[in-house]
């Protein structure tokens, strides 16, 4: 095995977040992991003890990310991987029928939230000039589908983002925006309905994508790219 890292997982307690944390853990890893579900974060604590750690945190509120970063990176030091997988998907409908307030709860998580994670975790990274930062993005980041418009915006921006931290990282980091492809969550049900049981499981999915994302490193910042079973 690999030299043991320190992982922070976003959105950990649902579809390619839960299956990451368990390929992590199982990997020899110690993963940090957040999600909005008190349940579900008493369920991960419960089944993965020792140094691991899960809060139950909304990261669409600053001070409480922020909080629990100074407190993550107290205890265990600066994430060796960061792995921001949270994101909502808006009721497929054309865009000017959306409602402001689905349109802004998609924007608060897929962006501010991201940001927040980042301006909460990176900044230690970067004084320690090592790390990882994984974004995720989406086909829907890279092209566009109708009824999807602010799934899309948020997913361009999660580009784009990335894309321009990656120019501002030390030279021995490196910020990848990435595409999961098509799997089997409760988000693609939510895209194309039954037809997502056809698609890999997320355990597929993360036995293959847990190993890519350990082995990213500077070569690849700055790279949109792509880990599909």
């Amino acid at each position: 095995m690999s030299e043991a890292k320190v992982i922070v997982v976003t959105g950990a307690t649902r579809g390619l977040g839960r299956a990451l944390v368990t390929k992590f853990v199982e990997a020899g890893h110690t993963v940090i992991g957040c999600g909005r579900n008190a349940n579900h974060i008493s369920e991960l604590s419960e089944q993965f003890t020792g140094r691991h750690r899960f809060d139950a945190i909304d990261i669409t509120n600053y001070d409480k990310v922020a909080a629990w970063g100074a407190e993550v990176v107290a205890e265990y030091g600066p994430p060796d991987l960061l792995v921001n997988n949270a994101a909502l998907l808006n009721d497929w409908n054309v865009l000017w029928k959306i409602e402001p307030a689905e349109f802004d709860a998609l924007i608060d998580v897929n962006l501010k939230g991201l940001f927040y994670v980042i301006r909460s975790f990176v900044p230690a990274m970067v004084e320690r000039q090592q790390g990882v930062i994984v974004n995720f993005s989406s086909g829907w980041g890279r092209m566009v589908s109708a009824e999807v418009a602010p799934y899309c915006c948020s997913k361009y921006g999660v580009e784009g983002m990335t894309l321009a931290m990656a120019k501002e990282l030390p030279p021995d980091m490196a910020a990848v925006p990435l595409s999961p492809g098509v799997v089997n969550t409760d988000m693609q049900k939510q895209c194309i309905g039954d037809r997502a049981d056809g698609c890999p499981s997320p355990a597929d999915w993360a036995a293959k994508a847990a190993p890519f994302l350990l082995q990213l490193g500077p070569s690849d910042n700055g790279q949109s790219l792509t880990c599909s079973v």
